[in-house]
Formats: C-alpha cells, structure tokens, sequence
C-alpha cells in the first residue's frame, strides 16, 4: 500500500531537520524496513513535509514502532523540530492524505 503524509518543519529548524535524516539511527531504519516498508521518501517545499512510502500494512507499522525505544527517541527529537508532527498512535493510521487524482 501507499501512503501520503503530511507534516511541518519549523521554518527555524530546517537545517537541524535536514541534517538528523541525513543520520537516521540504523537501528531504526531496519526497524522500518522489518515492519513491512519498502520505501519512505520525503520531500520538502519551505517548511512543508511530504512524505510518501510504501509499506505491506501501515496500521501495523504504526504498531510495530510505537512502542520501539529507538522510535520513540527519534519522534522526541522530530518534536522538537517539527509544528506537526508524524502520529504513531493507532489513530495515527487514518492520517494519510486522501488521495484527490490518480494517472
């Protein structure tokens, strides 16, 4: 399945941003990969977040990182960085955006 998702960087922590997914813990990115994702891309227009992966079940990503201390580090720090952030609650699963056109 494919998933959008939409966050927000703070227009003074972009560098900080850009820098920490330029070092992604590699504890966290296999985490990611295990719990079914196959891609993750984000791209970036001023401090808009568009992000776009690929994953068997996004619910039971969500489930599968939630809990996972290394993920919970990393979405602290995103906190500090970010006006909206990415939800890894269950409810976190119905935030996708919806998909408007398809080609």
């Amino acid at each position: 399945m494919r998933i959008a998702l939409h966050t927000r960087v703070r227009e003074d922590r972009i560098e900080e941003y850009e820098a920490a997914h330029r070092a992604v813990p590699a504890e966290l990115a296999a985490a990611i990969r295990a719990a079914g994702v196959g891609s993750w891309t984000i791209w970036r227009s001023g401090c808009e977040l568009f992000h776009l992966l690929e994953c068997e079940d996004y619910a039971r990503l969500l489930a599968e990182l939630e809990h996972l201390p290394v993920n919970i580090a990393w979405q602290a720090r995103m906190a500090e960085l970010l006006d909206v952030v990415h939800d890894y609650s269950a409810d976190g699963a119905a935030a996708g955006l919806p998909v408007a056109w398809e080609l």
